[in-house]
């Protein structure tokens, strides 16, 4: 018999061929004995030779797709390019940090250490390193204590620094406004009481920290949702500290409510002579500091639906507090170790300033303000610097 081709087997005579491996038989209509292999997709494995199931929120199929397995479990490591660039500006922070201290420390009965208030830039200081230090907690692998100090130290770290920029600016602020109309200082200026309210500020902070413990203890999670792709072989679920975007955010809340009260406060403060206070710096360091986290905002919400959100966002928010950190330390304590170190002839006694020469500051401020509005900027800011003795 001559079969077809000049084929030499004889031919088979079925309507269908066996199904591979995690396809399923779905029967052809009017044709009950005959089937079309169907491949089980997606995160479904073949449960029997004719239905897929899909595998649970935390389970993806195996290569032959003959049942579920789980889905591995990533975080940020510290060998990530994340990770890298977060942590070497930290550790450049810290060491700067520790310098600054160290040399303060030092001299810290010299003039210039103590013209900068000691106690409140010892605080500043401390909130400084404490902003370098967050990075190391966001990227460390969470367990319960590590979300617990992240929630402690997440905000706590800016609103030392704010609170005590903010009690400085405040002061400055309040003895040139009463120095406009009388010779009595006002209340609340000494070293003591602007360590009390900056405390006090501080402990606002962290009342609000305890409260979050109380009604959401620390927990972590692991996300399924956020490296789910379409394709099963690449998902991951990512372990992470149970913290919501809004929370990280109201932790920060209270931070940088401190610092556009104090860069407000910088503002109305700009005026002053430079030999008077440290308005100028403290200024051009909210100015500063402000860009950075208007920067900050629309990153961090931006990547909601990307892939890596966990890393993007990490990520921007250690580099943002490094920046803050790095633009207070840079602006306000490098120019005065640079005094210290390398001019120590201009680290020198001057006279004690008296309320007086403040009272007279004020008043040529308010006499000169009249002028501003007809002479080229600065000019009457000059005038008022040379008119004043800072030393009366």
């Amino acid at each position: 018999m001559q079969w077809p081709n000049r084929q030499t087997e004889i031919p088979s005579s079925v309507c269908s061929l066996p199904c591979r491996t995690g396809e399923r038989k779905k029967a052809v209509k009017g044709m009950p004995c005959c089937w079309h292999c169907e491949l089980c997709d997606g995160y479904q494995y073949q449960y029997d030779e004719t239905s897929c199931k899909l595998c649970t929120y935390n389970m993806r199929p195996n290569p032959n797709r003959t049942a579920c397995q789980p889905i591995p479990i990533v975080k940020l490591e510290w060998h990530s390019p994340w990770a890298v660039i977060p942590v070497f500006l930290a550790m450049l922070g810290i060491i700067a940090t520790i310098f600054v201290m160290a040399t303060f420390v030092r001299y810290n009965d010299t003039p210039i250490v103590r013209a900068s208030g000691r106690e409140l830039s010892y605080v500043l200081l401390t909130g400084i390193f404490l902003c370098y230090i967050i990075t190391f907690l966001m990227i460390a692998k969470p367990d319960v204590a590590v979300c617990s100090f992240r929630r402690i130290f997440l905000g706590l770290g800016m609103c030392i620094s704010y609170a005590a920029l903010l009690t400085k600016t405040n002061r400055i602020y309040r003895i040139f406004e009463e120095g406009k109309k009388s010779v009595t200082a006002p209340r609340l200026i000494s070293p003591t009481s602007q360590l009390a309210i900056t405390t006090c500020l501080i402990a606002i902070q962290l009342l609000g920290v305890f409260i979050w413990f109380g009604v959401d203890p620390p927990n972590t999670i692991v996300d399924y949702d956020e490296q789910k792709t379409v394709n099963p072989d690449q998902a991951r679920g990512v372990l992470k500290c149970d913290i919501t975007d809004l929370q990280i955010i109201c932790s920060l809340g209270y931070s940088i409510l401190l610092m556009v009260t104090c860069t407000v406060y910088a503002i109305k403060t700009r005026g002053v002579p430079e030999n008077f206070n440290e308005a100028k710096p403290i200024g051009f360091t909210m100015y500063t500091t402000c860009i950075v986290w208007l920067a900050f905002i629309p990153i961090f919400f931006g990547t909601a639906q990307s892939a890596e959100k966990l890393y993007i966002q990490t990520t921007t928010l250690c580099i943002s507090m490094n920046l803050s950190a790095s633009v207070a330390l840079g602006m306000l304590y490098i120019p005065k170790v640079y005094v210290i170190i390398f001019h120590p002839e201009l680290n020198v006694q001057k006279r004690k300033r008296s309320f007086k020469a403040v009272v007279t500051a004020a008043s040529l401020t308010t006499r000169l303000s009249h002028k501003t509005s007809d002479r080229p900027n600065g000019e009457a800011k000059t005038e008022l610097c040379e008119n004043v003795d800072p030393n009366s």
